[in-house]
């Protein structure tokens, strides 16, 4: 790793993985549990512990898959000596306990900055700016406009995240003119908002700068909760859009895990009123509930950092995308009601209840060229939840890359498997001049 002369400003330790102790306590609380039960080897003969835990596993709904490997795991406990085991329990624990120590070390300390500036914002409203990526190619008004809409809960630079990882730069580069839409954080106008309000009152002056612009009407480009906020769009002004893209959207929010939804619908439901008082869902808090889809994620991730040379392009990529991660924007109070309690809770969407002033967002009666990029390893969107959107959207052109909802925008295999074929479909549906 680069060390930096000795009258360099002193860096800003990073903050993330957030929030910080609850990833810490989670680690370490499941691997010391392990330790915390071999006293009970002790008890008895092998042939009682033996048929104690076969009768134990017998009682729990385990996955087919790990009941295969408990079950033969369980007469080698059985079998071992206790004091031996307990020693290499302890030396497993430690080892793990190391090297997600060392990772964490390694990424807060990490030299890496992000070198990239955002294009100069063409209209701005709020806290919310319409940014023109065609100014970076110098794009003519020849160029096909690409309105582009991401989440409300995670920075818009994620489509722009390095030199090598943007899907921005490479839709300019391809010839169209994107226009990002940038969210930032919520201001004192945002914190009264609603979803109606982002969509009809932000988006719809946007797509109008766009027009207005460029003389062309553009296509509309979702990605993840900002598919969902394209669609609303969509449904409101399909008359100024010439196509649509939506990459990894949900829909149906009970297709797949739907007791998880319910569940974390209803465990925040008595935050509810905190988050009003507040006028936002903070970013820790719902960062915690990401947490909940896969507890160990970050324990994995950084035991593996911990192996990688700082000085590779690994490393920055992985710094990069962490910084990003880190670096989220809180939800304002209404939206996250219409998000916790409407999609998670009641799956409203794919009830045909989400309603928009009044106006129920209908996918079925759009009838622009519309793509849907489903990520098959999609953790944070099931695909079950994006094609139930493909279902209620029959004349759709479908996607299934073999990657994740992250990876499928800056991934090391994005390029091949998204941004090329996506760049292909944009250029396939009319977009007359106006």
């Amino acid at each position: 790793m680069t060390v930096p002369p000795p009258n360099a400003p002193k860096r800003r330790l990073r903050a993330g993985p957030r929030p910080l102790p609850l990833h810490l306590a989670t680690a370490a609380m499941t691997w010391l549990s392990s330790a915390a039960a071999l006293p009970f080897l002790r008890n008895g003969s092998a042939e009682a512990t033996e048929a104690a835990a076969a009768a134990t596993l017998a009682r729990l709904p385990w996955h087919p898959s790990v009941r295969e490997h408990l079950n033969a795991l369980v007469p080698l406990l059985a079998a071992a000596d206790p004091d031996r085991l307990a020693a290499a329990v302890s030396r497993e624990v430690r080892r793990r306990l190391d090297e997600f120590e060392t990772g964490l070390r390694r990424y807060r300390h990490h030299p890496y900055e992000r070198d990239l500036s955002l294009p100069r914002a063409t209209w701005r409203d709020g806290t919310t700016q319409l940014r023109d990526y065609g100014t970076i190619n110098g794009s003519s008004m020849e160029n096909q406009p690409i309105l582009v809409i991401p989440s409300l809960v995670n920075r818009s630079y994620v489509l722009d995240l390095s030199s090598e990882r943007s899907l921005l730069r490479f839709l300019a580069r391809r010839g169209f003119r994107p226009f990002l839409v940038d969210w930032d954080r919520p201001g004192p106008r945002e914190r009264r908002f609603d979803l109606a309000d982002y969509i009809l009152d932000r988006l719809g002056p946007a797509l109008d700068k766009v027009i207005e612009r460029t003389e062309r009407k553009p296509a509309v480009l979702g990605y993840c909760m900002g598919g969902n906020l394209a669609l609303g769009l969509a449904q409101a002004r399909s008359s100024d859009i010439a196509s649509l893209a939506l990459l990894a959207t949900p829909w149906d929010f009970h297709a797949e895990r739907g007791d998880l939804a319910r569940a974390s619908a209803h465990a925040m439901t008595p935050w509810l009123p905190l988050i009003d008082s507040l006028g936002e869902l903070p970013v820790d808090m719902l960062q915690s509930l990401f947490f909940a889809l896969d507890p160990f994620l970050v324990a994995r991730k950084f035991r593996a950092f911990a192996k990688v040379d700082a000085d590779t392009a690994k490393a920055r990529e992985f710094v990069a995308l962490e910084d990003w991660l880190n670096d989220g924007v809180p939800l304002v109070a209404k939206v996250a009601r219409d998000c916790i309690l409407g999609w998670y809770g009641a799956n409203t969407t794919a009830r045909g209840e989400w309603r928009l002033r009044g106006t129920a967002v209908e996918p079925q009666t759009l009838r622009l060229p519309t793509l849907l990029v489903i990520p098959e390893q999609d953790r944070i969107v099931p695909p079950a939840s994006a094609l139930a959107l493909a279902a209620a959207m029959p004349a759709a052109t479908v996607m299934k890359p073999p990657l994740g909802h992250i990876g499928m925008v800056v991934g090391s295999q994005a390029r091949d498997a998204v941004w090329e074929p996506l760049a292909r479909w944009l250029d396939l549906p009319s977009s007359p001049s106006l």
